[in-house]
């Protein structure tokens, strides 16, 4: 089996949230919905999406609404989630090899549709550096 990514958005990221499933076909997504613009409340989202990660249904996830932001912040609250908000590809590639974010945020109304593209490439191709696995206990070791 390949690598399984959730994906998820609140009704600001429902476009590029299915630009990227149907343009990435390397991995195998599971979505997360929403389906339509019917507008909803990203932390919804980004809990269903997150808990697949925790119940190890899936190995990563992406979360898009307008800015990233949210849906980042929503994220990052949930024990085990290591949620990066990128702006480029660097950023995107470096959460992975530094951070072993297993989360990656997008806002679709500030990233260009290519640019997001991508930086969702970037960030798959990536893998985690070990040597900065002692940042990251620490950063476990700050959850709740």
């Amino acid at each position: 089996m390949g690598l399984r990514v959730a994906i998820a958005s609140d009704h600001a990221g429902i476009n590029l949230k299915k630009l990227i499933q149907e343009t990435i076909t390397s991995v195998s997504f599971t979505d997360f919905g929403p389906q339509d613009t019917k507008s909803v409340d990203y932390p919804d989202f980004a809990k269903l999406a997150c808990d697949s990660i925790i119940q190890n249904k899936n190995d990563l996830a992406i979360l898009i609404c307008g800015s990233g932001i949210g849906m980042s912040i929503a994220a990052n609250k949930i024990n085990g989630i290591r949620a990066a908000h990128a702006e480029s590809t660097i950023t995107a590639r470096l959460s992975r090899e530094h951070n072993n974010a297993n989360v990656l945020c997008i806002g679709e109304r500030i990233t260009g549709v290519t640019h997001a593209l991508e930086m969702v490439q970037a960030w798959l191709a990536a893998s985690f550096e070990s040597r900065h696995q002692k940042r990251i206990d620490k950063i476990s070791q700050l959850e709740k």
